[in-house]
């Protein structure tokens, strides 16, 4: 699938050539961006709608100069379960929508960092969220997750009292290995979507267990309009839910990077409207019941692997995103009849993904761990946070409770502000430890003279 010839973000396609590679970028966003509302609750075919509609107001707020699709953010599935009173995938409809008004005070956050970046530049957000803190934080997003994996993968309805199955494990192992399979031994196109390929195969291998109702899917019709639910707000919600906002501006930041070497682009003048874009479409998104936005580094793994960049392919796959998601309730059936099993297996993947992610951006960072601040900050965020979870552990605030991700997030802001300066731990080859080291040493110099 490979292309050599380079075709730059502001060139057009032919149509029909146009189309298939569009298709190319829906398929690589499907897998994750459905895993989500499945795991919180929330309706896959709006979740797909609204990804669609979020990547079209993106570009447009953009200029349609940045090539990104925008799908479901994993950050945000511990709060919206918190609050949603998830059990084993199904929310409490009564409590959906005060989730949803958590997400859409949660986009706007984005916004608001995005005027405060086009103002005063990205340095005071590094300074409020050092690497040694988003990377613990990203840690527990994944760790934090083990526990819900790992039970749907092994009990009915994810619930432990009902003892182990081993239907049930046989079909999350299939899928599990499925996916490995697809992204270790594969190239192109194939290796791109092994969430997508691994579900599908888990599927297939769930129905000799009886394990898959069809009776759903055959009742639905082809065209339809979209189930929507409206955002109610609290304030105890949007407490839980809106703080998580800031860890994914550090991952759309990271992924506007990324796309700025692989294109030779620098889009990086464009953030605020970037992060705007990103913060817009989550806003908008979770105001008719769908899930939160950000960008996605499936797609960008597409464009890595394929050499084509051009924004047209964006503007067609959020234009198939959103009738597909909106409009035909058949295929809302089809995701809805996915075994609990089959996600559990994906989901020991991804979120061993995510945890991985943020091992290798403490790693990335060159955090010099020698520092006592920073050894302080990862340490009692990660035995917090994971605590809490593996522990099920939540602190009540209200009619919700705080998750452990939540509240070790929290803590690590306020430890990041309190902690003596003197220790930065910056690595020891960055501009600002050169500089800080410059400025003692220069200081040294005037207090002997």
């Amino acid at each position: 699938m490979a292309n050599t010839q380079i075709i730059q973000t502001d060139e057009k396609l032919p149509t029909l050539k146009a189309i298939p590679l569009a298709i190319q970028h829906l398929m690589a966003m499907f897998g994750a961006t459905v895993l989500v509302p499945i795991l919180t609750g929330l309706d896959p075919s709006v979740a797909i709608m609204t990804s669609g509609a979020g990547t079209i107001l993106y570009l447009i707020l953009t200029k349609g100069k940045i090539p990104s699709f925008l799908g479901s953010s994993f950050a945000f599935i511990a709060p919206i379960a918190a609050v949603a009173g998830v059990t084993a995938g199904v929310a409490d409809p009564g409590k959906v929508p005060y989730a949803l008004g958590g997400l859409v005070v949660a986009g706007l956050v984005y916004v608001v960092v995005a005027a405060i970046i086009k103002a005063f530049g990205t340095k005071w957000l590094y300074r409020l969220l050092p690497p040694a803190l988003v990377g613990a934080v990203v840690i527990i997003i994944g760790l934090g997750l083990a526990g819900i994996a790992i039970k749907m993968s092994l009990f009915p309805f994810a619930d432990p009292s009902l003892g182990l199955d081993w239907d049930l494990v046989a079909v999350a192992s299939i899928t599990l290995a499925a996916c490995i399979a697809f992204s270790s031994y594969f190239r192109g196109f194939i290796a791109t979507i092994p969430i997508l390929l691994g579900i599908i195969v888990g599927y297939i291998a769930a129905i000799p267990f009886g394990l898959v109702d069809f009776q759903p899917v055959l009742d639905a019709a082809w065209i339809g309009l979209p189930t929507l639910t409206i955002a109610k707000f609290e304030f105890s919600a949007i407490m839980l839910i809106a703080p998580v906002a800031l860890v994914v501006i550090i991952e759309h930041i990271g992924h506007l990077l990324v796309i700025n070497e692989i294109t030779g682009k620098d889009f990086n003048p464009l953030l605020p409207q970037s992060l705007a874009g990103d913060g817009l479409a989550t806003s908008l998104s979770a105001m008719v019941g769908g899930t939160p936005s950000t960008t996605y580094a499936e797609n960008i793994g597409v464009m890595a692997v394929t050499k084509i960049y051009a924004v047209q392919l964006f503007w067609y796959a959020g234009a198939f995103a959103f009738v597909i998601g909106g409009f035909v309730p058949k295929l809302g059936a089809l995701i809805g009849s996915i075994p609990t099993p089959v996600m559990g297996g994906v989901s020991v993947l991804l979120f061993g993904l995510i945890a991985a992610s943020g091992l290798r951006m403490l790693v990335d960072s060159g955090i010099d761990y020698s520092h006592s601040r920073n050894l302080i900050l990862s340490s009692i965020v990660l035995v917090l946070g994971i605590g809490m979870e593996v522990g099920e552990i939540k602190i009540p605030v209200g009619d919700y409770t705080v998750p452990g991700m939540a509240l070790a997030a929290i803590v690590g802001v306020v430890l990041n502000l309190i902690l003596p300066p003197e220790s930065k731990g910056l690595a020891v080859d960055s501009p600002d430890f050169q500089a800080e080291v410059q400025s003692e040493a220069a200081q040294n110099n005037i207090s002997n003279s």
